[in-house]
């Protein structure tokens, strides 16, 4: 089977279901972004960080493919299957409040960077709020599963925590933002 089929050429694409939609629809942009932040925690997980931490990321990433798939059907041709489970949103919760405990109490915004695998967790972050964004936009339009949502919402928190922690092992210091005053 070929890679290509040449049926998007000209600007549509199919959902599952087999309805065709525009490559920038609002369903489009919402399950692309979450495909673009599942290749950014891939990134995550290639910078040598920690076995557990790695393993927590690969999960969260099936997660996000259950997400996309959900987003990429369309609810009026196919039953959609529920893609996230309210434990899903725990386990995020549960690993937020771990790294909180394991980190000193936030005092003051921090600007993005540190080690590599940092950096890439505060763009992650800005891809998440921005397919949360999407998400929502697409919820004005059309049928989302509110866990969805949640779980983006979550998600999103739980990569600035993972950023503050990944800095914390390495023994940098989070870079505080100083902001102007005259």
């Amino acid at each position: 089977m070929k890679i290509y089929t040449k049926t998007g050429d000209k600007g549509m694409t199919s959902l599952v279901g087999g309805q065709r939609v525009a490559k920038n629809s609002d369903r489009l942009e919402s399950y692309g972004t979450v495909d673009e932040l599942n290749s950014y925690l891939g990134v995550i997980r290639s910078c040598g960080i920690a076995p557990e931490i790695a393993a927590e990321l690969a999960e969260i990433q099936s997660r996000l493919f259950d997400v996309g798939g959900n987003l990429a059907t369309d609810p009026a041709d196919v039953k959609v299957k529920v893609c996230i489970r309210e434990e899903d949103i725990a386990a995020l919760e549960q690993a937020i409040d771990r790294m909180d405990a394991e980190v000193p109490p936030m005092k003051y915004f921090v600007l993005p960077g540190g080690t590599q695998a940092v950096a890439f967790c505060h763009v992650a972050r800005t891809v998440c709020r921005r397919a949360e964004r999407r998400i929502l936009t697409l919820a004005g339009k059309a049928e989302v599963d509110e866990r969805i949502l949640k779980y983006m919402n979550r998600l999103s928190d739980y990569l600035f925590m993972l950023s503050r922690k990944l800095v914390h092992d390495s023994g940098e210091e989070e870079m505080k933002w100083i902001p102007r005053t005259d």
